[in-house]
């Protein structure tokens, strides 16, 4: 019954602290830090809440068709916070700031979006009755951190479950490194590897083409998914998420070919979280929601440095940004193997639920 006030806590803790980077001008580097990562903890522990209210408020046999909406809804907003970002930078001389102090402001208008359009939920969602109370002699800090441990226990008995988690961790580790290094290494491949200096504005387009076509790719894979399933569906994603790489290593030499990249990365952004989500969803145990999430986002945002780690390794013993772009590769090879044997229907059936065939037929 805690989802609620927390999720409202942890989301004002990211937009303020985003807010607040405005406020961070000349050497004060130390506190923007401190804000930044303020705002990533805010923004990791929301989502934790927000996933957890998917179960709550659709059934089984919609879970895929809530979920990519909500994240064609979500890349949509970046969509146009970044459009709004970019006008102020691009006609920053002519607004009478320089492009720090419009960079600045552009923090500041992504808390108040985020703040804001946050306050629709807040009013909307419903504060649900306790399903049980703190153990006697207990607090719910110490009874939450206690039952998360058991959470881990639990994941024994739902092997199925515990599979795709460990295909969930390796695969989207792997997006969310080609998402981290994305301009880093259009940046060096496109600019700095030809003498060039970094054109910043084919960078922040490259961003804005990714982000609305992650808006219409959330809705296509939807489609896919309904067609065919849900799992089906994700291996698609991830078999193009592996041609992204391939082609980023053999094939990216030009800014139009640099677009194409971003693209691609926005078509399967979206569908392979939304469905992800809505797939795991369907997994865990009722009531249990806010803790099996918690879990969910461990495997997403806490082993996110490995990713990182083997793109830099490959580049530093192959001076290359191209080799290391390619051995992402081995996270989407190897999470598409282990999710083939992670049967769907079993884990569904052993985490006490319905299949959705079996949802919608009730």
């Amino acid at each position: 019954n805690l989802k609620k006030p927390l999720l409202a806590l942890f989301c004002y803790i990211g937009a303020i602290a985003t807010a607040a980077l405005y406020l961070t001008t000349g050497e004060r580097y130390l506190t923007a830090s401190v804000l930044f990562i303020f705002a990533n903890l805010g923004a990791g522990a929301s989502v934790v809440f927000f996933n957890s209210y998917l179960i709550d408020i659709t059934t089984e046999d919609r879970r895929d068709k809530v979920s990519s909406w909500a994240f064609a809804a979500g890349y949509f907003g970046g969509f146009v916070t970044l459009g709004i970002g970019f006008a102020l930078l691009a006609n920053s001389a002519a607004l009478g700031m320089t492009q720090g102090d419009a960079a600045r402001l552009c923090f500041l208008v992504a808390g108040f979006w985020w703040g804001g359009f946050a306050i629709i939920a807040l009013v909307l969602l419903k504060k649900r009755a306790p399903l049980r109370s703190a153990p006697e002699g207990k607090s719910f800090v110490s009874a939450g951190i206690g039952e998360l441990i058991a959470t881990f226990r639990e994941l024994r008995h739902i092997p199925h479950t515990l599979r795709f988690l460990m295909a969930y961790l390796l695969y989207n580790d792997g997006i969310q490194t080609v998402i981290a290094m994305a301009a880093l290494f259009l940046g060096q491949e496109l600019f700095v590897a030809r003498g060039l200096p970094v054109d910043k504005t084919v960078l922040f387009t490259a961003f804005f083409i990714a982000q609305f076509v992650a808006f219409i790719g959330s809705l296509v894979f939807e489609r896919i998914a309904h067609f065919t399933s849900t799992k089906t569906a994700i291996l698609v994603s991830l078999g193009i998420w592996s041609l992204v790489v391939i082609y980023g290593y053999a094939f990216l030499h030009s800014i139009t070919e640099a677009y194409i990249m971003s693209g691609a990365i926005g078509f399967v952004l979206g569908g392979s979280q939304a469905l992800s989500r809505s797939l795991y969803s369907q997994m865990i145990p009722k009531g249990r929601e806010a803790a099996f999430f918690g879990i969910y986002a461990i495997s997403e945002r806490g082993t996110s440095w490995i990713g990182p780690i083997v793109f830099g390794l490959v580049a530093q013993l192959t001076d290359s940004f191209r080799p290391a772009i390619l051995a992402l590769i081995v996270f989407f090879v190897i999470g598409s193997v282990i999710l083939l044997f992670v049967d769907v229907d079993k884990a569904i059936h052993d985490a006490g639920n319905d299949t959705p065939a079996e949802a919608e037929a009730a």
